[in-house]
This record gives C-alpha cells, structure tokens and sequence, in this order.
C-alpha cells in the first residue's frame, strides 16, 4: 500500500482501504478501481491524499480500470423496435460482411481492394439520417451484437466521418476519411485470430504482437494504389501529440492529421463499446479520461470539437447518477460531464452545481 496524492491519483488506480472525507464522510469502499469522475469527487472534498494499492504495472492498472463496469442498458429498446433501426441493423451487418471478405480477399488471395464498394457500403449507412445525433443512437446499440474488428472498424469510419462533419470538410475529404477509419485496423487481420479474440488479459508477448498491427497494416497497403493519407492512418493511428504512442513515438505535426482524427474515434469506440472480456465504459467516463489527457495526447483542434459535439449527442438519454437518481439529460453545460438533468416534470439537476454527483451509467 501507497498513499498518493490526491492530484497524482490516476484512474484505474485501486484504492487499498475506506475513503472518507476530513469531515468523516464515507465516500469509496476499499477496492474501488478509481475512474476520472471518482477523483474529482475526491478532489472536490478536500481528500489530502489516498492509500492505493500497489500495482505490478501500468499494463495491470489500466485492464482492471477496464474491467470495473458492470454491463448496463441502454435506453434504446424504443429504437431497437422501429423499423429505422431494423434497417439500419441489416444494412450495417452487410456492411461488416464486404468488409470482411474484402480484407480476407487482399491478405489471403492479394486480391485488390475495391475501395469504391466499401465506401458505398458505409455511405448507405448515413442516407436515412439527417443528424449524427440518431446515427449515434443506432451505434450505440449495434456495439452489442458484433464485438469484431470488422464491425470496429466501420464504427470508426462512420465517427471519423462525423468528426469530418463537425470540422466542415468536404465530401471528398469526408470520403477519403471514412476509409481511412474502414481501414486504420488491417494489420490486425494479419495477427493470429486467437489473440486478437482472447477473452481474457493479454501477457506482455501478445500484447506486443498486437501492436505489430500498424506496420502490418502499413505494409500491406503501402504498394496499393491509395491516397497516402490512408497508408499514413495504419501506421500512424496509435501515435500520441506528446509521444507516447506507437509504433514510432512520433509527436504533434509529425503525425498525419487524418490519423489524429481516426485516433479519436478508436479510443471512443474501443472503451464505450462492450467486448468478450469487459463491458464498455459509460460515455461521460470517456468524455472524463478525454477531458483529462486529451490536450497533451490529442490535436486540440480535433479533440476540443469532438468533446463539444459527442456530449451533445446524448441529450435526452436516460442516466443513472452515483447516487442511484435515475433522470433524462436536458443540457450540456460548460462542464461537458456535468450536464443539466430532469429528475420529474419540475425537477432539475445542474451537476455543475451539484459536484458530489456525477453520471454514472447511461441506462
């Protein structure tokens, strides 16, 4: 056991006994994998300082961070029994088919990539919705039914394709950026399929063969005849602005700026969707971490837009709070995470006002 500062808690951390405010006031149980509201909790009640656990590694500290949320619901069984969403559910899972054979083609026969095809697929996506605000609905319930690298990577495409939206680009821009979201994880149909599906921690060996994925997604698509940006997001999709990523450490200007864009919609996608061997983060978790870290490991230009713009989207969603008050959010205030809440036909939650609550799940 540790006792760490307060401003030098990180989350994931494990808090190793009862923590309690000056005044005596219980706050977390021993145990508590910390999450980034968690601390701002702890901050706001003047918590010196916190007994951590100590961990093995930065690896470990971040997959029991990943591991702390139980499944939740959504609030989307209106919209999974519509026939908007049965259609979109049909033509997303079709979707994940060409994507699919058409990367087993290339890697295993090295048959050419038909780009055009798998653009039209995805673009079909977005003709029934006018706002990103519904096409995120429909993603946030499809993330339940196909976990894969292919349905990730179509995710991506569609959300690198709104952040392009959001930074008003053209649509020849728009088009060169959902592909490079449909492709930024093709090194991964080259690593072995039971390491990329294994449901349980990865050791130090595996997890570095994962990140091989880069290169190899690099070097398949390097003698393609394909836009460098595309080539670019493979191999680059991992960096960080301040040089903590991977495969070469590269930081801000360095790193091609369709990768930084697609780098955002992968973190995104990657913790608020559910997988074999955790249940996705609650959004505002994301939003949190993003808050947190994203000015020094993202594009600002990228990052702040895609934080104004997502929080929005979850207007009118249905949330639980940590204190178990259930109600529908209204507003998004200054503080993304700390929206306006309507708990009863005249009743009202300002979180910003209310800084011992904080979203917990969205249900």
């Amino acid at each position: 056991m540790k006792q760490v500062l307060t401003a030098d808690l990180k989350p994931g951390m494990v808090t190793a006994a009862r923590i309690y405010t000056p005044r005596g006031q219980f706050l977390f149980e021993t145990g508590s994998i910390l999450t980034a509201q968690m601390i701002a909790h702890i901050s706001y009640y003047s918590v010196p300082s916190v007994p951590i656990v100590d961990e093995v590694n930065e690896e470990e500290r971040l997959h029991k961070f990943l591991h702390q949320h139980p499944p939740f619901e959504t609030r989307a069984q209106k919209i999974q029994h519509s026939q908007e969403y049965q259609i979109f559910s049909q033509k997303f899972n079709h979707n994940i088919s060409t994507l699919r054979t058409a990367l087993n083609d290339c890697i295993l026969r090295s048959k050419e990539l038909d780009t055009a095809e798998l653009l039209t697929e995805t673009l079909n996506l977005f003709a029934a919705h006018t706002t990103t605000i519904s096409m995120f609905d429909m993603l946030h319930n499809l993330r339940q039914i196909d976990d894969s690298t292919y349905a990730h990577s179509i995710n991506v495409a569609i959300i690198s394709r709104m952040i392009g939206m959001w930074l008003s680009y053209p649509d020849k821009e728009l088009d060169l950026l959902t592909l490079c979201g449909m492709l930024h994880d093709i090194g991964k149909c080259c690593v072995p399929s039971q390491i990329i599906s294994k449901p349980s921690k990865l050791t130090p060996e595996e997890y570095s063969e994962v990140q091989k994925h880069t290169l190899l997604g690099y070097e398949l698509l390097k003698p393609m005849a394909l836009d460098d940006h595309v080539k670019n997001v493979a191999l680059m999709h991992h960096e960080r602005c301040d040089g903590s990523g991977y495969p070469q450490h590269l930081q801000d200007a360095e790193i091609d700026d369709f990768a930084a864009i697609v780098a955002i919609a992968d973190v995104y996608d990657a913790m608020t969707a559910n997988r074999c061997y955790r249940a996705g983060l609650c959004p505002f978790e994301v939003i949190a971490q993003f808050e947190q870290e994203g000015l020094q490991k993202y594009k600002p230009q990228y990052i702040l837009t895609f934080l104004n713009r997502i929080a929005n989207t979850y207007i009118n969603n249905t949330v639980r709070l940590n204190d178990g008050t259930v109600g529908e959010i209204v507003l998004i205030n200054k503080r993304l995470t700390r929206p306006t809440i309507r708990t009863g036909p005249q009743e009202f939650i300002n979180l910003e006002e209310r800084l011992d609550l904080y979203v917990q799940a969205i249900i």
